[in-house]
């Protein structure tokens, strides 16, 4: 059966299982943050500038220049949209075009705010891909394995025998695969980590999708059949909307200057849009950090969700072992669990 094939491939650490550490606490016991800054050099994975998005917004008041960061999901999740936002991004097409829509504990959104009248609407460049709601989700078969997996370890639950630290990182090793499951979702059978980014998964309708957590970018749209083109993007400022997971298509995520859109006075108008056109934040630009000069370019990498640090890293946020917290919430949502993100000097 295909789900067993997929979950043949992978060890499963479970959160609230005593298997990963111990549960005594020391002023040495590390927290999240701890084991992320020590993390080896080989644990952090470069992004590509062709996949990082570079947003300039309109200087403030004071001229302060404000810049956001995006960076896109890679396959096979939401292609059709995100080679949309690739030539939109070559056409400089949202230059000079706004943030339109800042709805309090949700989204900011932006594009184009002659959108709604066909007669003053920006028009498209050429080439966009169709799109389709079938693209949300994708099969499981299309995500990446480790080669040769051996038996796979069966998921472990509180009072059950669980396979020690050492045998997890035998098969980390020897694989280079650690799956970080989640259970107790409410809008999802599964959740865990690919790629470098949070996921959902159905093993019976083998499917899986990624889902809205703070900071991820998703594509504006009418009424189904309508799936939008990507020229119309909002961003999460609130608390995570994972009624949208499967309705509409996500793109990527915000990894800096996510305080120059959070920060951004709330719409007034329905669903936080705003009705004074003179509120509209103006972007001046939004392009593919690869088109930028070599000067300019960010450069950023993230932990990588396969390695052993990152299972650390996911079950410290679970159970809380460093000094301050008192009692461990035993377990952590998928969006609780941010994939960590850092601009580096150079690429590595």
């Amino acid at each position: 059966m295909i789900a067993r094939t997929a979950l043949a491939a992978l060890f499963l650490v479970q959160l609230a299982s005593p298997s990963l550490a111990d549960d005594s606490k020391t002023p040495d016991t590390p927290g999240p943050s701890d084991i992320v800054a020590q993390a080896p050099q080989s644990d952090w994975l470069p992004i590509p500038a062709s996949d990082l998005l570079v947003m300039k917004l309109a200087p403030d008041a004071k001229g302060k220049a404000w810049q956001v960061v995006i960076q896109l999901m890679p396959r096979p999740f939401s292609q059709s949209w995100i080679a949309n936002i690739r030539v939109l991004a070559h056409d400089r097409w949202w230059d000079g075009l706004a943030i339109t829509r800042v709805q309090d504990n949700y989204v900011v959104q932006w594009g184009d705010p002659n959108g709604e009248d066909p007669t003053k609407a920006k028009a498209l460049p050429a080439g966009l891909k169709s799109t389709s709601g079938t693209d949300y989700t994708v099969s499981i078969a299309a995500l990446p394995r480790p080669k040769d997996a051996p038996p796979p370890f069966v998921s472990c639950k509180q009072g059950q025998d669980c396979p020690p630290p050492a045998k997890a990182k035998e098969f980390s090793e020897r694989n280079g695969l650690i799956d970080t499951a989640m259970s107790n979702d409410s809008y999802a059978p599964r959740t865990t980590f690919r790629l470098g980014w949070p996921i959902a998964m159905d093993t019976r309708a083998k499917r899986a999708w990624p889902v809205h957590c703070y900071g991820m970018v998703g594509v504006g749209r009418d009424y189904a059949p309508d799936a939008g083109t990507g020229a119309e993007l909002y961003t999460v400022i609130g608390q995570t909307p994972r009624h949208l997971d499967r309705n509409i298509a996500l793109v990527g995520r915000v990894i800096e200057g996510m305080e120059n859109l959070s920060s951004l006075p709330r719409g007034k108008g329905p669903l936080g849009f705003y009705e004074d056109p003179t509120m509209h934040v103006r972007i001046e630009s939004i392009q593919l950090a690869s088109d930028l000069p070599a000067a300019e370019q960010p450069h950023f990498e993230y932990l990588d969700t396969n390695s052993m640090t990152f299972a650390r890293y996911v079950d410290a946020r679970a159970n809380r072992r460093d000094p301050f917290f008192i009692v461990p919430a035993g377990g952590v949502d998928v969006c609780n669990a941010p994939v960590p993100v850092r601009r580096v000097a150079k690429e590595q």
